[in-house]
């Protein structure tokens, strides 16, 4: 694969922020010491995105998606990454998770690839979190709703199984060669950034509408306009400088070092991907105190980089749009670093769109807090003792899982 390097960086604090950076070529031929002449274009060679492949677990969180959609997702992982799925798809009147456990051992049994799968319902799974004191991931005796939930257990898991980064893919994507592609950018990112404490955020090139008319191949989804706009706005104020440096406030695909993941809070559902910028702005910015002063001298990297492949997903009508933008604009909302005239105008733009603001609606989103000081040998201890749905498939795997379980 061949990038650009970032073509501007704007500081915030400990923050870098990188400019939107394009692909140039999906395959960059064969390897060579090109990335260490050339000015302007980094070469990731075969064998770097391979090692980094061996390091990168990939979550994909699942709620009643299609088989044939989830299937696609899984061939276009590279071999090499390990497959976490997170399901929290119904069980009744079809126990569509069971499926999903037969649909992936199947997929598993062909391609001899290692991967994991639990129920975010799990009753054996909240009592690990119960049990291990981090409650902010529950809802009375159960695990919370939420994509955020979810996206933090397979994070938990990913470190239980020793990975370096994670990255998440959503399940309705129609593309299996824009997955890939993801994956190469995800591994891009972390090869390219100079801080242990990195992310990797996709952009997509297009993201197509389809219609009696044909495929319109829009620039921007609806709710990215809104949050990129408004996290802008909070930097923007600090700095005195207007900017427009935030693309992919609502990415969904993105990746990040195990570093930085433990050490983020996450807000439930699905503003989690804003508000994960928002965490690293309120915690890294320089506005206020760090809890983590020992990583401001690192900083922290985050990369934009931009996808030859459009992005297809599945169409979740206009009430899932309307819950996003909610969920994106309330977290951005509820911010220690929102000003009353950022809150007036996210309050408009809210109305405008249909959704309510009254006394009645909340302000303040669910928050999950870091996982930093979970015990990780504790957890990997308590998940296999109690966690019945969780299942693990692939030979490489279950020689690791024998290895885990003869250190407790």
């Amino acid at each position: 694969m061949k990038l650009d390097f970032p073509r501007y960086t704007e500081r915030f604090g400990a923050i870098n922020l990188s400019s939107v950076q394009r692909v140039y070529e999906l395959d960059s031929g064969k390897s060579e010491e090109y990335h260490k002449t050339h000015q302007t274009i980094r070469k990731i060679c075969d064998e770097e995105l391979v090692e980094t492949f061996g390091k990168l677990a990939i979550i994909i969180p699942i709620k009643f998606e299609k088989l044939k959609l989830l299937e696609g997702v899984l061939s276009g992982v590279p071999h090499d990454c390990l497959v976490i799925i997170v399901s929290n798809s119904p069980r009744q009147p079809v126990d569509r998770f069971k499926i999903e456990c037969d649909t992936l051992k199947q997929f598993v049994h062909f391609v001899d690839r290692d991967a994991i799968i639990v129920y975010q319902k799990d009753p054996g799974l909240a009592e690990v979190f119960q049990g291990l004191g981090y409650n902010s991931i529950l809802d009375g005796n159960k695990v919370r709703d939420g994509k955020a939930e979810g996206m933090v257990i397979g994070m938990l898991i990913a470190k239980m199984m020793g990975k370096e980064y994670v990255g998440f893919i959503d399940a309705d994507n129609y593309i299996p060669g824009a997955v890939n592609e993801y994956v190469k950018i995800f591994a891009s990112g972390i090869l390219m950034s100079h801080s242990p404490y990195s992310m990797a955020r996709i952009s997509w090139i297009y993201k197509p509408k389809v219609s009696q008319a044909g495929i319109y191949f829009a620039k921007w989804g609806r709710i990215s306009e809104f949050t990129n706009k408004y996290l802008n706005a909070l930097i923007s104020h600090y700095t005195g400088f207007e900017t427009e440096i935030i693309k992919t406030g609502n990415s969904g695909e993105h990746a990040m070092s195990m570093k930085l993941a433990e050490l983020l809070t996450y807000s439930s559902g699905f503003s989690i991907e804003p508000y994960e910028m928002v965490n690293i702005i309120e915690e890294f910015g320089g506005v206020f105190p760090s809890r983590y002063p020992e990583i401001i001298y690192e900083g922290i990297d985050v990369l934009q980089i931009e996808t030859r492949n459009p992005h297809f997903h599945e169409d979740k009508g206009e009430q899932h749009l309307k819950e996003m933008l909610r969920d994106s604009l309330l977290c951005i909302l509820s911010s220690k670093l929102c000003t009353p005239t950022i809150k007036q105008r996210i309050v408009k733009d809210l109305q405008a769109n249909g959704i309510p603001t009254g006394r009645k609606q909340p302000q303040q989103p669910n928050i999950i807090q870091p996982f930093k000081e979970v015990n990780i040998e504790e957890f990997a201890r308590i998940v296999k003792e109690r966690c019945s749905t969780l299942g693990y498939y692939g030979s490489n795997l279950n020689r690791h899982m024998e290895t885990l379980t003869e250190r407790m």
